[in-house]
């Protein structure tokens, strides 16, 4: 894969044997976004997990103190109070049955992040195969099954992001823009690497972290020390 010039440079800034400090890694991340739009900053963490085996399986969600940087628009499928509740909330879109053929059939996916009450899941459920493969399934680990939505809207509004291991035992996480300042995305780093180190599974053997690197979009990786996290 060919790099343009600015990726070139700014990869001339970082010693690809060295893992940083988490700070020092921010403050490189940050200095190599220079694209002309506002980057989101993401981390990267390999793990020693073997997603394959239930009892190694991370998934969950935190909300970060400073946010994603990014507008996110919130679907609930929910009826009666809990949709009047959804909309109260600010959900963009709320609805129940109708919503069904409008992504089934004509593709409809203006919103990052779906909600739905319990009750719901059996209406929900005939998505899953529209809705699974981009992770857009809700899931009570994620608190986005569940009955109480004025809390979940409000968490993914200020900040709540999803982790879970893809099929090479990776998290993929964005830890907010290249706007923030270091204080912010060091913030956001910690916070997240604070709830991965109390969703380690207990079945782990061996090391957790095997690499963490943080990004801009249009930048290299900047390799943290691994030691300095757990």
């Amino acid at each position: 894969m060919k790099h343009g010039k600015k990726y070139v440079e700014a990869a001339k800034a970082v010693d690809r044997a060295t893992l940083y400090d988490p700070a020092e890694a921010v403050s490189l991340v940050k200095k190599m976004a220079t694209a002309k739009f506002d980057e989101t900053i993401e981390a990267h963490i390999r793990t020693g997990c073997d997603g394959r085996h239930a009892d190694q399986q991370i998934r969950g969600a935190v909300v970060l103190p400073h946010g994603t940087g990014k507008k996110v628009r919130v679907l609930v499928f929910a009826k009666g109070a809990k949709a009047d509740e959804a909309t109260a909330a600010g959900a963009e879109f709320v609805g129940a049955e109708e919503l069904v053929p409008k992504i089934q059939n004509e593709g409809w996916f203006d919103f990052d992040v779906v909600v739905a009450t319990p009750d719901m899941m059996g209406v929900v459920g005939r998505l899953g195969r529209v809705l699974g493969p981009k992770g857009l399934m809700p899931n009570p680990k994620a608190g986005t099954v569940t009955m109480d939505v004025t809390k979940a809207v409000a968490d993914i509004k200020a900040g709540k992001i999803e982790y879970r291991l893809d099929k090479s035992n990776i998290v993929h996480v964005p830890i907010g823009k290249a706007s923030f300042t270091e204080e912010q995305l060091a913030d956001n780093f910690q916070t997240l690497i604070n709830a991965l180190n109390k969703a380690k599974p207990a079945a782990l053997k061996g090391q957790y972290y095997k690499s963490v690197s943080i990004a801009p979009t249009m930048g290299p990786g900047v390799k943290v020390n691994p030691v300095k996290l757990a």
